[in-house]
């Protein structure tokens, strides 16, 4: 019974059609979400460490581009990555220092896109979660 019953789950498992392979059946808007959340240090004045957690998610015009975005993901976080730790206190704490911060990284995830897959599918980036200290 159980042996049966994990050769039907490995059957389903390996006929199961990816993420990018149901994104291809519907184009249309798609997104992509970053497992798991970006945590990284940002600069601070004095000798104390702040750290940001940011739940990011990324608006594609073509869900058919889902796949070159999840190819591409470490590239993509190592991006968004660098820029969180180069911004100051005043810009991660503020509202208008956050966007500024989503569209550089819009424009450095777009530019890797091309660059690297030769697409520019990310129409935005949307931070669901927003968390400083």
């Amino acid at each position: 019974m159980k042996k049966g019953l994990i050769s039907l789950l490995v059957l389903l498992f390996l006929s199961a059609p990816s993420l990018a392979e149901e994104a291809k059946a519907v184009d249309g808007i798609a997104y992509y979400a970053f497992e798991p959340d970006i945590i990284t240090n940002y600069i601070k004045p004095g000798k104390r460490i702040g750290y940001v957690r940011v739940a990011v998610e990324f608006q594609l015009e073509h869900a058919s581009d889902l796949a070159a975005i999840e190819h591409h993901d470490p590239l993509l976080r190592d991006a968004m990555i660098e820029i969180f730790g180069r911004q100051d206190e005043q810009k991660i704490k503020s509202l208008t220092g956050r966007n500024e911060i989503r569209d550089a990284c819009l424009q450095e995830v777009n530019k890797l896109l091309v660059q690297e897959a030769g697409i520019k599918g990310v129409s935005n980036i949307i931070f669901t979660k927003y968390l400083y200290q």
